[in-house]
């Protein structure tokens, strides 16, 4: 083959009024100087009786993608002049990749899909989703009641090695992101209380702010909201990819219930560690007190654990516990529902675990405030 043949050459002709020939000749490839649809354009316009456009490959010899973006440019300019193409002169293998490229529709700019919905038909809009989801929500409450049911009545089918395994991951694996949490807002009451205490000369009560804010509601919301960030995440994020990998119908088609074998089990071992890492998240919180207290502000340290003993009731410890298997539960409720209503893509299983930390975060904020108005009418 001479260096001739190897050369790029592109030639026009016309074989009617109507229609311009393209012929490609050698080598075609992305490497070398190919030529512009310019010069077909410039074809194109200069007949303006031109209504078709053909290809000859007859003297093609090599070719790879550098031909389709050349054809793709071609084929644009031909849809701006509504000039038609016949495609049956090209090589099969480009005619493949073709029909493959034109076969995805192209993107609109962003600001043509921009749709302007009317203010009534948006409220009506929001409104029926807000009837749908929460239908979705209370099904889904039901279905967890029915399977906690069957688990006390012994009927419960789920591995117990994934109950160890789901107590592991929520319980000793959580203890160093928690310790640092609850080390560091307890430094935090510490200080902000102690600077007012101070003026009085009675920096010994940052014992009584700190102790009984931990141990009453701190610890527990603290704790919650740490575990709606790592588990209920983390839960949504498993049973999101479980169902983009269709392995929930698998279980399904198999007449195994996955409210039984995938969320009873990530439940209860949240419900059963919630109360054990607040108890853990209080003492590290007062810790952290008797740190400001003690290393900055020479508090006795034997005065300020007493203190703390004293201003420290069973009331406070017992509504912090109720507090802590509350908010476990909701944690692991808004996992595993919004896991469940994954839809069947990578960038759902993100909205999956986006949407279970605010929803684990909202019920716990309002969990707060409903036990906290109950605590004051009951008096305790």
């Amino acid at each position: 083959m001479g260096v001739a043949d190897e050369q790029i050459k592109m030639s026009f002709s016309y074989p009617s009024d109507s229609t311009l020939m393209i012929a490609f000749n050698g080598i075609w490839k992305i490497d070398q100087a190919l030529p512009t649809a310019e010069e077909v354009k410039k074809q194109l316009e200069k007949g303006p009786g031109v209504k078709q456009v053909a290809f000859n490959s007859d003297a093609l010899i090599k070719w790879d993608s550098g031909i389709l973006t050349f054809i793709m440019k071609v084929l644009t300019e031909c849809n701006r002049l509504k000039v038609q193409v016949d495609k049956n002169g090209l090589p099969n293998g480009v005619q493949q990749l073709l029909k493959l490229a034109l076969a995805v529709p192209e993107k609109k700019d962003a600001r043509e899909r921009i749709k302007h919905i009317p203010f009534l038909e948006q409220v009506g809009s929001d409104a029926v989703h807000f009837v749908h989801s929460t239908g979705e929500i209370l099904t889904f409450l039901g279905e967890s009641f029915v399977a906690a049911c069957k688990l006390m009545r012994g009927k419960g089918r789920f591995r117990s090695f994934d109950l160890g395994l789901f107590l592991e991951e929520n319980g000793a694996r959580a203890l160093p992101i928690v310790s640092l949490i609850s080390l560091l807002v307890g430094l935090i009451l510490a200080f902000v209380g102690i600077i007012q205490l101070k003026l009085f000369g009675a920096q010994i009560y940052v014992a009584d702010l700190v102790g009984i804010a931990m141990v009453r509601e701190m610890w527990a919301i603290m704790t919650g909201i740490i575990m709606a960030g790592r588990t209920g995440a983390a839960f949504a994020a498993q049973l999101g990819t479980m169902e983009v990998n269709e392995e929930i119908d698998a279980l399904k088609t198999m007449g195994i219930s996955p409210m039984e074998f995938l969320v009873l089990p990530r439940i209860l071992a949240v419900t059963i560690m919630m109360p054990l890492l607040c108890l853990y998240a209080n003492l590290m919180g007062i810790l952290g007190g008797s740190i400001v207290a003690v290393g900055i502000y020479d508090v006795s340290a034997m005065a300020y654990f007493n203190r703390t003993k004293e201003a420290i009731g069973l009331n406070d410890l017992g509504i912090g516990l109720f507090m802590g298997l509350v908010f476990g539960i909701l944690v692991a409720l808004a996992g595993c529902l919004r896991g469940m209503q994954c839809g069947r893509s990578a960038s759902a299983v993100g909205d999956a675990a986006t949407s279970a930390v605010v929803t684990g975060i909202v019920a716990i904020i309002l969990a707060t405030a409903v036990i906290t108005i109950v605590c004051d009418v009951l008096g305790i």
